[in-house]
């Protein structure tokens, strides 16, 4: 039965996005690569295996967002930038029609001062500091796709 349940009414494994996107739907995933609870590697199969499903990553682009944090924990934390909104982000995919190309995230001392900021970049792309500027923030970074 709990596998049932799991497959039918809440898993979130299935690859077949097809109806989802059919109808407009949008999807941002994040993970930190630090997170102690879950690999990171498991939201980068299920991006690759959605990608294989419906026909290979530009078929996916317009509905489908991974983003992966480097230095954050299980949902936030950690020494790196981990303080993220993907709800505004999509909110404005949704709403306006604007995909997101980046999201910043910013990392805070334990005194909530933000010292770090970062873009998060759609997979596969990554974060490439572009040599100038200050390297604790994100102006000074562009997403490019790794070699």
């Amino acid at each position: 039965m709990a596998d049932k349940l799991d497959k039918d009414l809440i898993g979130a494994t299935d690859p077949n996005l097809k109806e989802f996107f059919s109808h407009g739907g949008k999807l941002i995933i994040y993970h930190g690569w630090n997170d102690q609870l879950i690999t990171a590697h498991n939201s980068i199969d299920y991006y690759n295996s959605v990608a294989a499903k419906m026909g290979g990553p530009n078929k996916i682009d317009a509905s489908f967002r991974l983003f992966m944090a480097p230095g954050m924990n299980h949902c936030s934390g950690g020494d790196g930038p981990s303080r993220i909104d993907p709800v505004s982000a999509l909110e404005q995919w949704v709403e306006k029609g604007t995909a997101p190309d980046k999201i910043i995230a910013s990392h805070a001392t334990a005194s909530n001062q933000v010292d770090r900021t970062r873009p998060l970049c759609p997979y596969p792309q990554v974060a490439q500091y572009t040599g100038t500027g200050n390297s604790d923030d994100a102006a000074n970074f562009t997403c490019v796709r790794e070699k």
